[in-house]
C-alpha cells in the first residue's frame, strides 16, 4: 500500500500524490517549443520550498526522455554550493553531461570552455538540460552559466536552420530554483532574460481531497471530510506539510485502523506537530526568520492594523518568500488589484507565533500575589474575562520595566514591535490557566497579521480577538469582523482586546460599550488593555 511521504522528491510508485498533468505538460511544451524546429525555451522553474518543484521536473524528465528527437539530462547542483570556484563547477557540470551521453571528455579551464559541449559538431542531437538547485551555486557561477545560456539561446533564434543544424544543440534549459538568476540580488541586471517562467503552485483543495480519498480505498479506513478539510486549511496545500500531515496521520499515530479518522485523532497529531516534532520544512523557516533584516519583517507582519505590501522585486520580501515563510494574497482596492504579504498558512503561522513568544518571554516573572483569591477571574465553571484582561494590565505595569527591557525594537523609531505585546500576553494567559483544565489556543484566521485567542474551559469556549487600538473606522470595522468571527465559531459573544499605551476615562467609557451586530447576532465586548508608554522609544 502506498504511503504519504514528505521527505524529498516523493516516488509515484510508492507515495500518494497528485498527477499535475497540466503543469508537466506546460513545462514539456516550453522545453520542447511551441515549433520544434525553431526551438524550445530556456524556463525558469521557481516556487518556495517543498513545493515538488524537483518531482515536477523528473517527470517532465522521464517524459521527455521517451522524445527520440531529443538527449535530455537533470543534474542537481546542491553538492555544489559550497565551491567558489567557478571553474571548477563549470568542469564538474560539464563531466555530468557529457558521462552520460557517452561522449568525449571537455576540458574547462575557463568560462568561453563551456560553450564547446553544446556545439553541432560536439552533441549527436538536440539535447535538453535541467539544472536543480541551480540558485545554490556560488553567484559568479550563477551569472557566467546563465550568461552561456543566453549567449547560445540568441544564437539559436538568430539561425534559419532546423533545430538539429543550428550551430548549438542546447534545445531547451530549465533552471530550477533561481532566485539569484531574476535578478534580484544582482545588482548588474539578470544576465538570463531570455527566459520564460514556470510557477508551481500549491495543491488544491480538490488535490488534498484526492489523496486522502486515494488513501480511503487502498486502506479500507474512513477519513472523515472534517479532517481532511482541516488539513487543506492548515497547510494550503502546501506539499510538504500536507504528506506530514498525512502521515502523522495513517501511519505515524494511527494505531485503530479499524476505526474512521476523526476530528479527535487529528486533534491529537495536531498538536504534536505544532509542539513537540521536528520537521526540516518548519525549521528552515525558522531558522530564516531569526536572520536579520527578515525578523524585522516576520514581526511587521503578525501587526494587526496594516497589511503589507508584496512587492517581489524587494529582497526581503523575495528571500521569505522563496523559502517559504510569507506568500501573497490580491485583493481589490478600489478598482485595481493590489497584493498584500501574508503567512502562507495558519499552522506556518502557529509554528512562528509560538517560537517568537517562547523565546522573547522565555521568563514571565510572577503573575499574581501566590495568596491572591482569583475567584474574581475564574472559578470552578467560568472564567471572567473582564477582570482577567484588568489583571494583565496590571501585570504588565508592574513588570514591563524589566520584561520588555530586551524586546526587538524597530529600527526607524525604536518603538517596540505591537506583536511583542501580543506574545507576551499569550504567555500570560498560558502561564496563568497553568494549574486549571484550561486550554489556550492562537488562531489566525487571516494569515496576515490577525490574531485570535480561543480559551476552553468547563465545556464554555471564550473567544479574544486580539487588535492594537487605530482609529475610530478601525474600530467600528474591528467590531463588525469580531462579531462575523464569533458567529463563525458559533458564538453568541466575544471580546475585542484593544491594546493601546493609554486611554483616558472619557474615551474608555465612550469606547468600551457592547456591540450586538445586527447581522449575526453576536454580542461583542469591547476592552482596552493598557500598554503603557514606551519611554525608550520617546528618548
Amino acid at each position: 500500500m502506498r504511503k504519504f511521504s514528505s521527505y524529498g522528491p516523493i516516488d509515484s510508485t510508492l507515495n500518494y500524490h497528485v498527477p499535475r498533468t497540466e503543469l508537466i505538460d506546460f513545462a514539456c511544451n516550453q522545453l520542447l517549443g511551441e515549433n520544434f524546429e525553431r526551438g524550445g525555451h530556456y524556463i525558469t522553474v521557481w516556487a518556495p520550498r517543498q513545493r515538488g518543484k524537483s518531482w515536477t521536473m523528473q517527470q517532465v524528465l522521464w517524459r521527455l526522455m521517451k522524445d527520440d528527437r531529443v538527449d535530455v539530462l537533470k543534474i542537481n547542483l546542491e553538492h555544489l554550493k559550497f565551491s567558489e570556484d567557478v571553474s571548477h563547477i563549470l568542469q564538474v557540470v560539464a563531466n555530468e553531461i557529457t558521462k552520460p551521453l557517452q561522449l568525449p571528455s571537455v576540458s574547462v579551464n575557463q568560462l568561453d570552455d563551456f560553450y564547446t559541449i553544446f556545439e553541432q559538431n560536439y552533441l549527436k542531437k538536440p539535447f535538453i538540460l535541467i539544472l536543480d538547485e541551480f540558485d545554490a551555486l556560488h553567484p559568479d557561477a550563477i551569472s557566467g552559466m546563465a550568461g552561456v545560456f543566453r549567449n547560445i539561446y540568441n544564437q539559436r533564434k538568430d539561425s534559419p536552420l532546423p533545430s538539429a543544424d543550428k550551430p548549438y544543440l542546447l534545445h531547451g534549459v530549465a533552471l530550477i530554483g533561481v532566485r539569484a538568476v531574476l535578478s534580484v540580488e544582482n545588482v548588474t541586471g539578470s544576465p538570463f532574460n531570455v527566459q520564460r517562467s514556470v510557477h508551481i503552485p500549491n495543491l488544491t483543495y480538490e488535490e488534498v481531497d484526492s489523496m486522502f480519498h486515494w488513501y480511503e480505498r487502498e486502506s479500507g479506513q474512513t477519513v472523515n471530510q472534517d479532517v481532511i478539510d482541516r488539513v487543506f486549511y492548515e497547510t494550503q496545500g502546501q506539499p510538504g506539510l500536507t504528506s506530514w500531515l498525512g502521515e502523522l496521520l495513517t501511519e505515524t499515530y494511527n494505531e485503530q485502523t479499524d476505526q474512521p479518522i476523526s476530528m479527535k485523532q487529528f486533534g491529537a497529531v495536531y498538536g504534536r506537530a505544532l509542539k513537540v516534532l521536528p520537521n526540516n520544512n518548519i525549521l528552515n523557516i525558522i531558522s530564516k526568520t531569526k536572520q536579520e533584516p527578515y525578523k524585522q519583517l516576520v514581526l511587521e507582519l503578525f501587526k494587526t492594523n496594516r497589511k503589507l505590501k508584496f512587492r517581489y522585486d524587494n529582497p526581503v520580501i523575495n528571500f521569505l518568500y522563496m523559502n517559504g515563510v510569507v506568500d501573497f494574497e490580491q485583493t481589490m482596492d478600489g478598482i485595481e488589484e493590489e497584493y498584500y504579504t501574508r503567512f502562507p498558512c495558519p499552522f506556518v503561522q502557529k509554528r512562528l507565533f509560538n517560537y517568537f513568544a517562547d523565546t522573547i518571554f522565555e521568563h514571565t516573572g510572577r503573575l499574581h500575589d501566590p495568596f491572591d483569591d482569583l475567584a474574581d477571574t475564574i472559578t470552578d465553571e467560568v472564567i471572567i474575562v473582564p477582570n482577567l484582561l484588568k489583571r494583565y494590565e496590571i501585570y504588565l505595569a508592574k513588570n514591563r520595566h524589566w520584561l520588555l527591557k530586551n524586546a526587538p525594537r524597530r529600527r526607524e523609531d525604536l518603538r517596540i514591535y505591537e506583536a511583542v505585546y501580543h506574545f507576551n500576553f499569550y504567555m500570560y494567559l498560558a502561564q496563568f490557566f497553568q494549574e486549571y483544565p484550561v486550554r489556550v489556543n492562537p488562531e489566525f484566521p487571516t494569515g496576515n497579521g490577525k490574531i485570535d485567542l480561543l480559551i476552553d474551559y468547563e465545556g464554555i469556549r471564550y473567544g479574544l480577538e486580539v487588535k492594537s487600538f487605530g482609529n475610530q473606522r478601525a474600530y467600528k470595522k474591528g467590531l463588525v469582523q469580531a462579531a462575523n468571527y464569533g458567529h463563525s465559531l458559533g458564538l453568541s459573544e466575544i471580546w475585542l482586546v484593544l491594546f493601546i499605551e493609554a486611554v483616558d476615562e472619557v474615551n474608555q467609557k465612550r469606547f468600551e460599550v457592547g456591540y450586538t451586530d445586527p447581522e449575526t447576532g453576536v454580542q461583542v465586548h469591547p476592552q482596552f488593555v493598557q500598554i503603557g508608554v514606551d519611554e525608550q522609544a520617546l528618548s
